[in-house]
C-alpha cells in the first residue's frame, strides 16, 4: 500500500526551503483546484492510472546523430522501471516519436499525435530550437515536457506551467568550461561560428563571456545560417580576424563548415579547432584522416561506460553514439519516480514532485531502491546515471558535469577530463 497522497508534505517541504512551484499553484496564497494538481475532487488522482510516456528525439534532421542514445535509453528506462513492478501497479507505456529539426513540422505532428494518445509525459527534444516550438503544445495540454538535450538558457525563465524539466543543464555552464578550456590553453583571441538559433546564439553568448572573464577577446562572434549553401563567406569573415583558436557551434553542417575552413587556411590544423555538444561527433567516415587531430570539444554528462554501457548495446548492437544517454536514462526514471511520489500519473500531479525527490532526502540510484523507500513513506534524493541530480524551483539542474573531449587521427573522440560545477 502506498502513504496517503503527499501533496501535505511537498508543500512544507517547499515551504521550508522557500521555494514556489508553477504546478502548485504558482505561490498564489488560495488553495490549489483539481486542475491545477491533477487530482479530482476528493483528492483522488484524476489520470487513467497508466504512465504513457511519449519520446520525441530526433530520429532524421540535424541531430538524427544523438537519436539511437536517447531513444535506447529510455527503451532500457522503460524495461527496468516495468521489471520493478512498473508505476501505480500497472507497467509504463512508451510510444516513441521523431522530432526532425526546425526545418521541418515534424516535431508538431509528432506532439499531436501523442497527444492524442493520452501521453503524460514527452521526453525530449532534443534541440533547443525544436523545443521551443512545441512546448506551449505540450504543456498547455498539460503534458510534462522533460528534454535530456535542451541546454538554451533561455528555457530557465520560460512560462511553461511548471511543466518543464531538463536533465541536461544551461549552457550558462557549458560556456564556462568551454572558456576556461580555451584560455588554459593558452588562446586569449578566440573566433567564434555559431548557427542561427536559441542554442547557438545562448552558448555563443555564454562562450564570450566567460573568455572575457578570462582576459580574452573575441576577435569575431559570427551567426550563420545552418541552412546556407555555402559558408565561404562567414568563413573569410573568421580567417580576417586571424584567431588563435576557432569555436565552431553548429550541428550537421559541420561538415561542410570544415572543408571550408581548411580551403581557407583556417582548418583544424591551421587554427585549432573547438567543437561542443551539437557537434562532438564521430567524423571518420567523413574527412580524411587526421583532419581533426587534436581538435577539442565539450559534451555536457558524465562518460557512459561500463555496465550502463552494455545494457544499453544490449537494447541496440548497433550503437556507436552514446552523447546524453545517461541523461535520457535519467529522465524516464524521474517520470516514473514522480508518478510513484505523487500516486498519480498525470502531467501536473508529477511535476509537483520532480523537485522534492531530488533533494533533502535519502539517497538512491535505482528505480526499484527509489521505489521501494516512496512506498515506506520515506523521502528520497536521486542521483542518477548523469551526475547528481538536484533541480531548481524552474526544472533545470543546478550541478552538472560537463566532459572534454579530443580528437585521434581517425576522427573519433575520446575523453581527457570531467569538469563538475554548480549553475
Amino acid at each position: 500500500m502506498l502513504r496517503p497522497a503527499r501533496t501535505w508534505r511537498t508543500a512544507a517541504v517547499l515551504g521550508v526551503a522557500g521555494l514556489t512551484l508553477a504546478a502548485c499553484g504558482g505561490g498564489d496564497e488560495d488553495p490549489a483546484t483539481p486542475e491545477d494538481t491533477g487530482t479530482a475532487a476528493g483528492g483522488e488522482c484524476a489520470g487513467d492510472g497508466t504512465l504513457t510516456i511519449g519520446t520525441l528525439l530526433p530520429q532524421t534532421g540535424s541531430l538524427a546523430f544523438l537519436g539511437p542514445p536517447e531513444f535506447a535509453a529510455v527503451e532500457l528506462a522503460t524495461q527496468e522501471i516495468n521489471e520493478a513492478g512498473g508505476v501505480l501497479e500497472q507497467d509504463v507505456v512508451k510510444i516513441d516519436g521523431d522530432s526532425g529539426d526546425t526545418t521541418t513540422d515534424i516535431a508538431s505532428q509528432t506532439v499531436d499525435r501523442l497527444i492524442g494518445e493520452d501521453v503524460d509525459a514527452i521526453i525530449g527534444a532534443a534541440s533547443s530550437g525544436v523545443s521551443f516550438t512545441v512546448i506551449d503544445a505540450i504543456t498547455g495540454a498539460g503534458v510534462m515536457q522533460f528534454s535530456p538535450a535542451n541546454t538554451s538558457p533561455n528555457f530557465t525563465e520560460y512560462e511553461d506551467g511548471g511543466l518543464y524539466f531538463r536533465t541536461a543543464p544551461s549552457d550558462v555552464l557549458q560556456g564556462r568550461v568551454m572558456g576556461n578550456l580555451l584560455i588554459s590553453d593558452g588562446h586569449l583571441d578566440v573566433g567564434i561560428l555559431a548557427l542561427d538559433d536559441a542554442y547557438g546564439t545562448g552558448l555563443a553568448e555564454n562562450v564570450e563571456i566567460s573568455v572575457t572573464d578570462g582576459g580574452g577577446t573575441i576577435t569575431e562572434s559570427i551567426i550563420y545560417n545552418p541552412q546556407a549553401a555555402t559558408f565561404s563567406a562567414e568563413v573569410a569573415q573568421m580567417a580576417a580576424s586571424n584567431p588563435e583558436a576557432i569555436v565552431l557551434i553548429g550541428f550537421e553542417e559541420t561538415k561542410k563548415m570544415i572543408p571550408e575552413m581548411i580551403a581557407q587556411g583556417i582548418g583544424p590544423q591551421d587554427v585549432p579547432l573547438y567543437l561542443v555538444d551539437g557537434n562532438t561527433a564521430d567524423y571518420s567516415a567523413d574527412f580524411q584522416p587526421g583532419t581533426l587531430e587534436g581538435s577539442k570539444g565539450t559534451l555536457p554528462g558524465s562518460e557512459t561506460t561500463g555496465d550502463f554501457r552494455e545494457r544499453l548495446l544490449e537494447v541496440d548492437p548497433a550503437l556507436t553514439e552514446f552523447s546524453y544517454a545517461p541523461e535520457s536514462y535519467d529522465a524516464a526514471i524521474l517520470i516514473a519516480l514522480a508518478a510513484v511520489a505523487a500516486e498519480c500519473d498525470t502531467g501536473e500531479a508529477m511535476s509537483g514532485s520532480i523537485v522534492e525527490i531530488t533533494k533533502d532526502g535519502e539517497k538512491c540510484t535505482t528505480f526499484a531502491d527509489c521505489k521501494e523507500l516512496l512506498e515506506a513513506g520515506e523521502d528520497i534524493d536521486f542521483d542518477g546515471l548523469s551526475g547528481p541530480v538536484e533541480f531548481s524551483d524552474v526544472g533545470d539542474p543546478t550541478q552538472a558535469t560537463i566532459g572534454i573531449y579530443q580528437y585521434g587521427p581517425d576522427n573519433t573522440y575520446t575523453s581527457l577530463e570531467y569538469v563538475s560545477g554548480e549553475i
